[in-house]
């Protein structure tokens, strides 16, 4: 029985940080790794063949990701798997040849280290692939294996390939390309925990966890927390939980979790107008319904006391992911509502994760739709009033002690307007949007006598106790003490 944790311990960083979410097959070619049937640069992307993109490719970049006030990267898989995705892993401790190898990720962490950006990488921990060596043995040698327990054998033979018979065997979903880890068995536990440890003394910043629920003992990721804090006490472990995650966020186990929980209502509020419903029923966000600003309100007052205050600020607050249509494209292509969105998450309590290319306004629709390749051949594509907003954000956020680390509270909310202050010792902060198309004078409530700015605008105000502020139509005002 393990004794109570009596008050979570996250990273103090992540309470700072801004993170980029970068899918590596879709994110740049550095042309460096050769001799490859790669797609076109930017052809729609397919569920087999591979774009090509690879960690040099990011090197190559960094000036572009450090540009935008990004200090932290979370990256989809990289270690060798025969999928663009890399969710098949095929071995554990050697990363993709194709992105570079263990060379690539080497530089790729010094350089990032260099710049103040850490590196958090994807734990696929649940389920391997028919091409991981100890699968690939049950598979030539049956019964006989001597890795047979590493897995769930219900009947033999086994039969990987042919979906007319039985698998034989659990798999993810029953995609019999991901055979499921006994992690029951203690070789298995090991040898997980060992993959963790390794990477972590290499140099990453911590894990992001691929369906973590899946592996259903708390006890392997209680462990998994000890190695890898041994290792490094500041490495960062979040959970993907699209559900209620108290069970793994009492500070035994992860750190946080991806909070799809700030998803969803951001869809629901700032898309409110334009929501795609069929585009988000095929996508992982399921169907979401319009908010008005005070159910909009309500949810995130609510989301905001979901966990320990130390968990909530610690929480990946993202707009979409790998797994979702991007936001562009679910809220019907209205970039105001995904101006609106980022507005928001940037100024909102915890990690705020930008996904790769949403600072340009790549547009995509379910998987593989969302899996883009970064439009680096078409620059005339993008949309540069998304890209400075960004930057404008990020660096407001940087500058603010309010906006990374203060309170929440909502002091106005109706129809089209939110009103909210980010309460710090230091300063508050102070929020206003306005979703409407006409511009609207909204009330900011409890304001500390003093000097403001905006830092969407640079203008300033001398403001104190009740007051109202002009907010232009689908805009924002960011006040910050001067």
């Amino acid at each position: 029985m393990n004794p109570p944790v009596p008050h979570p311990v996250t990273p103090e960083w992540v309470k700072d940080a801004v993170f980029y979410q970068i899918f590596p097959d879709r994110f740049a070619r550095s042309g460096r790794v050769t001799g490859l049937n790669l797609q076109e640069w930017g052809d729609k992307p397919h569920f087999h063949n591979y774009m090509g993109g690879d960690l040099w490719g990011v090197v190559d970049h960094l000036d572009h990701i450090q540009s935008l006030g990004v200090n932290a990267i979370y990256f989809c898989p990289v270690f060798q798997s025969a999928s663009n995705h890399r969710y098949h892993t095929h071995d554990y401790s050697r990363v993709d040849p194709m992105l570079g190898g263990d060379e690539a990720l080497r530089v790729l962490i010094d350089e990032a280290h260099a710049r103040g950006i850490r590196v958090v990488l994807d734990g696929v921990f649940n389920h391997a692939s028919r091409g991981f060596f100890q699968f690939n043995d049950l598979l030539e040698q049956g019964e006989a294996s001597a890795y047979r327990d590493w897995f769930h054998v219900s009947s033999w033979p086994l039969h990987a390939y042919e979906d007319a018979r039985p698998a034989g065997y659990q798999a993810w979903w029953g995609n019999r390309a991901l055979p499921k880890f006994n992690t029951n068995t203690p070789a298995v536990r090991d040898f997980l925990w060992d993959v963790a440890e390794y990477w972590t003394r290499f140099g990453i910043d911590g894990w992001r966890l691929d369906v973590p629920n899946e592996i259903d003992d708390d006890e392997f990721w209680r462990e998994f927390r000890r190695r890898v804090k041994g290792v490094n006490p500041d490495a960062y472990i979040v959970g993907e939980i699209w559900g209620d995650a108290h069970r793994w966020l009492a500070g035994d186990q992860f750190d946080a979790v991806m909070n799809y929980h700030f998803t969803r209502p951001c869809l629901a509020f700032f898309g409110a107008r334009t929501l795609d419903h069929p585009m988000n029923e095929r996508s992982g966000t399921g169907r979401v319904d319009p908010m008005d600003a005070a159910a909009f309100a309500r949810r995130m007052s609510d989301v905001t006391r979901m966990y320990h205050p130390d968990i909530v600020a610690a929480q990946l607050n993202l707009l979409d992911s790998h797994d979702t249509a991007r936001y562009l494209t679910a809220v019907g292509g209205d970039a105001t509502a995904s101006r609106l969105a980022t507005v928001f998450q940037m100024t909102y309590l915890g990690a705020p994760c930008i996904y790769y290319g949403d600072e340009v306004g790549l547009p995509g629709g379910p998987d593989p739709d969302c899996r883009r390749a970064f439009p680096w051949h078409d620059e005339a594509s993008w949309d540069r009033e998304t890209l400075r907003l960004t930057r404008t954000l990020t660096a407001a956020r940087h500058a603010s002690e309010a906006l990374r680390r203060g309170s929440f509270h909502v002091t106005h909310a109706q129809g089209d307007h939110l009103v909210f202050v980010r309460g710090h010792e230091g300063g508050n902060a102070h929020v206003a949007l306005n979703c409407g198309f006409d511009p609207a004078r909204l009330p900011l409530a409890d304001v500390q006598p003093g000097n403001y700015r905006d830092a969407l605008t640079g203008r300033t105000y001398e403001l104190s106790g009740q007051t109202d502020i002009e907010v232009p139509a689908r805009g924002a005002v960011v006040l910050v003490r001067a």
